[in-house]
């Protein structure tokens, strides 16, 4: 089952290797957080205060090409945790099949907060469990 999540917090610092995303369910009271890198972190950072670069970057480049090729991106799924480490999909719509394209959940929630509104982020209901531990 999924679960929708929602991005709620975003700790960047210049002096540690690892950025903090939190995401929270949106009916619900858990939470937990996604240790990130410091590029995706100021990715999304950027986009939930309303900036664009004057050129595309990495994830502004993947959102171009999903649209140019005819696809609609869907929605963002954490779907597995494995010693510490998240997995995720980007869900597309393309020529009337869903198609997951595995990812980085820090990519992935992203390419979600640059489309206007952002996508949906759901979280498989197991990897919540273990992750709001």
């Amino acid at each position: 089952m999924l679960v929708q999540v929602e991005l709620v917090r975003i700790i960047i610092s210049e002096i540690n290797e690892q950025q903090v995303i939190f995401l929270k369910e949106v009916e619900g009271e858990r939470s937990f957080p996604i240790l990130i890198g410091l590029f995706e972190a100021t990715s999304i950072d950027r986009r939930v205060q309303g900036e664009s670069p004057p050129r595309p970057l990495t994830h502004d480049l993947l959102k171009n090409v999903i649209e140019q090729l005819g696809g609609e991106a869907r929605d963002v799924v954490i779907n597995n945790l494995e010693e510490h480490t998240y997995f995720a999909s980007i869900r597309i719509m393309m020529d009337g099949d869903l198609i997951a394209v595995d990812s980085r959940p820090s990519d992935a929630i992203a390419l979600a907060v640059h489309y206007d509104p952002p996508l949906p982020i759901y979280v498989e209901e197991s990897v919540l469990e273990q992750a709001a531990q």
